[in-house]
């Protein structure tokens, strides 16, 4: 990618993160079925914050597809509780499309997961479960019709470090089962996110988009386009695939104020999405 398109989304993005921030109402196209790919956010993002102000900030960015993080809907809560949340979910405008990331480390908390994501309506867990899990979670798929999109967390994960990793464990499997493909945790594997996308396309189910500074375990989370992953390229790719799942910002950085951040990485993925 040149570097006066990397400049120039750049810049796109701090001046719609500007203008978000500054109050002035809708100050990008919101995606629309019109728009060439389905844009989500990841709640992790707003893991500082109560489920009210989640819910604002995600509105404030024009975003209408949300995963809950437990932090925002808890794991154990009751069908009453689950239900409460849902509802304010649904009277904001905001589509509870996901759950995750959910680990799964004993055949309760696959129980209970599903369930979870059952009551609130949830269409698609983006989880974790271990490798000798698999065959309860197939079933509870079934059973459910609801989605298992497996989440790769990068160097030092011992279950599902890279795309592949969770691939080769769901392949032959029910199509309902897939990926939640995180492009920030691939890089970091020094993996390049639109070739991982091709090689698995047929089950990517989710992706978690964000940037990161270096292609390797020590690269961190920075504003989209400020990081080392070709954000233009990693999008035309799902869109000439004809990716239909949700592509959801997780914006690790700036815990306690994420929402600049969180709008320049946004504001710089329309300015790309325009392009295509």
């Amino acid at each position: 990618m040149q570097q006066s398109r990397r400049t120039f989304f750049k810049t796109a993005g701090a001046a719609v993160a500007s203008a978000t921030l500054l109050g002035c109402g809708r100050t990008t196209p919101a995606m629309s079925a019109e728009s060439p790919l389905t844009l989500g956010m990841a709640s992790y993002t707003f893991r500082e914050f109560k489920l009210a102000e989640c819910i604002q900030m995600t509105k404030r960015l024009d975003l209408t597809k949300i995963a809950f993080k437990s932090f925002h809907l808890a794991l154990d809560a009751t069908d009453a509780e689950i239900r409460e949340v849902r509802q304010k979910v649904t009277d904001a405008g905001l589509d509870l499309y996901g759950g995750g990331v959910i680990y799964m480390q004993n055949e309760e908390q696959v129980q209970q997961a599903f369930h979870y994501a059952q009551t609130a309506g949830m269409r698609v867990i983006i989880g974790v479960p271990r490798h000798d899990l698999l065959d309860l979670v197939e079933t509870k798929v079934k059973e459910t019709d609801i989605i298992l999109a497996i989440h790769n967390h990068g160097p030092g994960d011992e279950v599902y470090p890279t795309p592949e990793s969770a691939f080769v464990k769901i392949k032959d499997r029910d199509s309902r089962m897939g990926l939640c493909i995180d492009i920030g945790h691939t890089q970091r594997m020094n993996l390049d996110p639109a070739t991982e996308f091709l090689k698995f396309k047929e089950r990517v189910l989710d992706i978690h988009v964000k940037d990161v500074s270096h292609s390797s375990a020590e690269g961190q989370t920075v504003e989209i386009g400020r990081g080392v992953i070709d954000i233009p390229r990693f999008l035309r790719t799902l869109f000439e695939n004809n990716y239909g799942g949700v592509v959801s910002l997780e914006y690790e950085k700036d815990s306690k104020d994420p929402l600049p951040g969180a709008a320049e990485s946004i504001g710089y993925v329309r300015g790309a999405l325009a392009m295509l």
